[in-house]
């Protein structure tokens, strides 16, 4: 094991374990670590409407500017206060979700495949974040607005854009007119749509991207905010002097940790790292490529156009066309290869995946090329033989680790709901005692929707259902995540002695002593 991914497991460890405590408190839909991107969207339009009413109350021009935040913050403190300080903190808050989920997705595998044009756009969301933060903190026009705009005015001077340096506009006071800030308005309303544009594109690819947090989230991380803003109220410095070079600032490190290195290194250096940096982290989908198997397929003369795999698939990888092969359908499926993440959930969502059929008619509407239907029934039929005490456990590739408990057996793949319900049918029908489906945590599954699908389909909520015939009390769910070991062995082994009681009480119905 290299370092990279020793940190790499380290910093995955750390998030799991975050996850258990917030789950714990707050329950899986509204924990935060799990929301980090709906979370960063929030945060946004929170920014966007606390802007709008402070401009309402701002005073474009260089006299003006500071005193009516000034204003702001001490005579209209219980309301334009508030609010300016619910954009600061909205605003720092975007930065941290935005950082938090960008590692996040690293630690756990979720930028390269498929997945590397959000994480590409993600680098150029970052980007306008900051340009709409900084700018911002020059409206204020205070001590620390004038450290900010002089050292990004010779950062920019170092590419030679603008003819002559802009940082001699702020060697003297009274250098800066209200032209000025009218420019520094409109950077800072305009960077922000652009920014929103960009948000737009981060998800565009996504098959029904979630942008909302839930409800609760959304009140609860409002309220800490609100809460926050009347505690520690956001403040100014003292007024901007460019006659006076300021020594003493209390930075926003969410927005301002760079600054002091620019004074160290100079810009030249700040830029190498800036754009070597953001250029390394957007090439890092393919440092290496991820080793992928080969698409899903679909078999035609198998394929009724019922639209389930389409509108189950995750990412958007299965589209629906006019029929191409003559047969009495309207349309037929066709996967995109470049969207396609291997999960088998279409496979487990097309009505003609079914075990119930001798092994050389075991050929569905779509299949995965490395672990077809055939495959998969290998697999069941071999972990029924192997499972002593009766119970199968269907896992996935990327959750708890289920195939060494005494006792059991396991079939796991790449997804749970990979599996179609007519299997679980087909286990018990063959002598399975009971069946354990363990997959990713609720709201935490690798392929977003697997977990939901396959709870939607074993509680009869989404096609293809689990017959009605199939009897419940023999089949257990867990969804947890791969830290929860004991958690696991604690759920085999109350699902043994519950099915050893009903195994029991089935033997004294047949003999009569019921």
């Amino acid at each position: 094991m290299n370092v990279l991914t020793s940190i790499r497991i380290f910093i995955q460890n750390f998030f799991l374990r975050a996850d258990k405590e917030y789950d714990r408190a707050f329950g899986p839909e509204w924990n935060p670590m799990r929301q980090l991107g709906t979370v960063a969207f929030y945060l946004y339009f929170v920014a966007a409407i606390t802007g709008i009413i402070v401009y309402v109350f701002f005073e474009t021009s260089v006299n003006g500017a500071y005193e009516s935040v000034e204003y702001m913050t001490n005579e209209q403190w219980w309301f334009a206060g508030i609010m300016r300080s619910l954009h600061r903190y909205s605003s720092d808050g975007m930065v941290l979700t935005m950082s938090l989920h960008l590692i996040r997705e690293w630690s756990f595998d979720r930028y390269r495949g498929v997945r590397w044009y959000a994480w590409f756009t993600g680098v150029l969301v970052i980007w306008l974040l900051y340009v709409s933060g900084l700018s911002g903190y020059w409206l204020v026009w205070d001590q620390l607005a004038q450290y900010v705009a002089i050292g990004s005015m010779e950062w920019l001077d170092l590419l030679g854009i603008f003819g002559e340096p802009v940082a001699t506009n702020f060697l003297a006071e009274g250098s800066l007119n209200d032209r000025f800030f009218t420019l520094l308005v409109f950077v800072h309303i305009f960077g922000p749509l652009f920014l929103l544009f960009m948000m737009w594109i981060h998800v565009i690819r996504v098959s029904q991207p979630k942008i909302n947090p839930p409800r609760g989230l959304a009140i609860g991380t409002l309220v800490a905010l609100t809460v926050l803003s009347l505690v520690n109220p956001a403040v100014s410095h003292l007024k901007a002097n460019l006659d006076v070079i300021p020594t003493e600032l209390e930075l926003d490190w969410y927005y301002m940790a760079f600054y002091p290195l620019f004074d160290a290194w100079g810009p030249g250096v700040m830029w190498a790292v800036a754009i070597g940096g953001s250029l390394f982290v957007m090439a890092m989908p393919w440092l290496p490529p991820m080793r992928q198997h080969e698409p899903a397929v679909v078999t035609l003369d198998k394929c009724n156009g019922c639209k389930r795999c389409y509108e189950d698939c995750p990412y958007g990888a299965i589209e629906m066309v006019p029929r191409s092969d003559g047969l009495p359908y309207e349309q037929e499926a066709v996967v995109d290869a470049a969207l396609c993440t291997r999960c088998g959930i279409c496979v487990g969502a097309c009505p003609t995946s079914t075990p119930f059929r001798a092994e050389d008619e075991l050929i569905t509407g779509i299949d995965l090329v490395h672990l077809p239907l055939k495959g998969m029934r290998k697999m069941v039929d071999q972990a029924m033989q192997n499972a002593t005490d009766g119970i199968v456990i269907v896992g996935c590739d990327h959750g708890q680790k289920v195939d060494n408990i005494a006792g059991t057996a396991a079939v796991k793949l790449p997804c749970v709901a990979h599996m179609p319900p007519s299997f679980i049918d087909y286990m018990i029908s063959q002598g399975a005692k009971g069946v354990l489906v363990a997959g990713c945590p609720e709201c935490g599954c690798r392929f977003r929707y697997g977990v939901q699908w396959m709870q939607d389909r074993l509680e009869g909520r989404r096609d293809p259902y689990l017959r009605k015939r199939v009897p419940r009390e023999r089949i257990r769910t867990l969804w947890a995540s791969p830290l929860d070991e004991q958690l696991l062995n604690n759920t085999v082994k109350t699902f043994k002695d519950e099915l050893a009681v009903l195994s029991d009480h089935v033997s004294e119905t047949e003999n009569g002593d019921v």
